[in-house]
């Protein structure tokens, strides 16, 4: 450590004799050049720079060689060392010059370092509060560890990696895997209390500390930073600002109360997962006896004795319409689950745009029955290169909505155009249209305008299933509205491949 101290110190005075040297150069240019007759004030330039970026003893240093060169260039006529130290006068402006020099690089160090802690503690401060931003919006346990290990990594300026209680159950795609195994078992022996602390060798010459993130709160785990190759006299020094910072770091944890956190996100999580379990549970239970019911109402209101009898054939056309109404609501849940378990994989192949469109107008013939349906499509679009079922399903979503908000009898407007390098499907109602605010929130789970909840039926699921299906697609959803009850136009937007597909008239 000591001899590491004295190199640095020994290449700050070298640096500083550097600069004065240049001053020198520039100072006798201006003598002989531009009869410069006072310019002792130049060496000041080397004192200041080397207070600021090499320490008091540079400076001084360079306060020295400076006095020196300025009483031979503006006090000695002959540019001799002798006549300047003859005169008393002269030697007390040097003397007033040497105080001078000390007072300015002792402020010019202070400012400095008052800079850099400023500096540290503004990215202290940025830092805190991004992580604690990032710890309120937290939805799960997992997301709040990686808030944690990254916080920690800012901080030290290191590789850091956060072993949390439990790890060694990790999977080995987990990103602890990648840490050496010395370093594995030394947490094993903190996580067992048989050392507070340890810094080693990893075997491949990378020097390691591990300890806990807080001696107060064993949740937060136990922390290993990767301090690379550093000299050995160096380690310690390191050592203590890391430890010095982790302290600071673990007190504004203990300060955000995370442990609480930690351990209702731990609930949320589990409580999303059981809940998801239930709704794909019930739904696939209810969706055979569904079926049944579906397809018996269907039989019955197609059988000629039904359809004699106008009140029994009413009553088997409301069976089959609400049977088939939650049908689709279940097939929402099931979607639902499929999206937040991150299950949709798209099966894209070639498809043109015009089967999406025509297929859903066939799905929802009953349903669109009670409107005017105006088809506008381009002719000769392009092929998509998408998921059929995911495309068809999300579109349906939008057919559907459009039906369920636009009053009866008035028209609804589906269209396919190119725009650009997109195929855009588009549904325009004439009904209950967005406010800004409405319009802002479309494709939110379980959003529904409070204008609508207590005379539309709905779970508020449509539209974020469309989103995330047609997202999944590599497209986009969008909705656009003049305002409540001017009608509202909802689209997806598909992209179209760097090589389209040419088929052939035959195909």
């Amino acid at each position: 450590m000591q001899l590491a101290v004295v190199r640095r110190e020994l290449r700050g005075v070298v640096l500083a004799l550097l600069m004065v040297a240049v001053t020198t150069v520039i100072a006798y240019f201006l003598v002989n050049y531009f009869y410069l007759r006072r310019g002792s004030v130049l060496y000041l330039v080397p004192v200041l720079l080397a207070g600021w970026h090499l320490g008091f003893l540079p400076a001084m240093v360079a306060a020295i060689a400076g006095l020196l060169w300025s009483g031979y260039l503006f006090y000695s006529p002959d540019y001799s060392f002798v006549f300047f130290v003859a005169q008393p006068f002269e030697i007390i402006n040097l003397v007033v010059f040497l105080v001078v020099a000390a007072v300015t690089s002792h402020l010019a160090i202070s400012m400095k370092r008052q800079t850099e802690l400023a500096r540290r503690r503004e990215r202290e401060m940025s830092g805190l509060y991004t992580f604690s931003r990032r710890l309120a919006a937290a939805p799960s346990a997992s997301d709040i560890y990686k808030g944690i290990e990254q916080h920690l990594a800012n901080l030290t300026g290191r590789k850091a990696v956060l072993f949390l209680p439990g790890w060694h159950t990790s999977e080995p795609s987990d990103p602890n895997a990648a840490v050496p195994e010395r370093v594995r078992v030394a947490i094993s022996q903190i996580e067992k209390g048989a050392t507070p602390e340890s810094t080693f060798d990893d075997g491949t010459g990378n020097i390691w500390l591990v300890r806990p993130v807080s001696q107060k709160a064993p949740d937060f785990g136990v922390i290993a930073i990767d301090l690379g190759r550093p000299q050995v006299e160096s380690v310690d020094g390191m050592r203590e600002q890391i430890e010095e910072l982790l302290s600071e770091a673990a007190a504004n944890l203990e300060r955000l109360d995370l442990a609480h956190a930690i351990s209702e996100a731990k609930m949320r999580a589990e409580t999303e997962q059981l809940r998801e379990a239930l709704i794909g549970s019930v739904s696939h239970e209810l969706r055979t006896p569904l079926a049944s019911i579906l397809g018996a109402a269907t039989v019955l209101r197609q059988s000629p004795i039904i359809e004699k009898d106008e009140r029994l054939h009413s009553l088997a056309g409301v069976v089959r319409d609400e049977a088939e109404r939650l049908n689709n609501d279940i097939q929402n849940l099931l979607d639902a689950t499929r999206i937040s378990r991150h299950q949709v994989k798209p099966r894209p192949e070639w498809i043109e745009p015009a089967d999406i469109v025509n297929t859903t107008i066939d799905r929802r013939r009953r349903r669109l029955a009670g409107h005017n349906i105006s088809i506008d499509m381009d002719s000769n679009l392009p092929f998509i290169y998408v998921d059929p079922v995911l495309t068809g399903q999300a579109f349906v979503q939008i057919v559907d909505n459009a039906a369920k908000y636009s009053p009866p009898g008035s028209t609804i407007t589906v269209a396919a155009k190119r725009n650009g390098e997109e195929v855009e499907l588009s549904v325009e109602d004439k009904g209950a249209g967005l406010t800004a605010d409405e319009q802002s929130r479309v494709g939110e789970r379980f959003f529904r305008a409070p204008r609508h909840s207590s005379t539309i039926s709905g779970s508020g699921l449509g539209l974020w299933i469309a989103k995330a299906f047609v997202t999944a697609n590599g497209g986009r959803l969008a909705a656009v509205s003049a305002g409540a009850d001017l009608g509202t136009t909802v689209s997806l937007h598909l992209p179209l491949p760097a090589h389209p597909v040419e088929v052939s008239a035959d195909d």
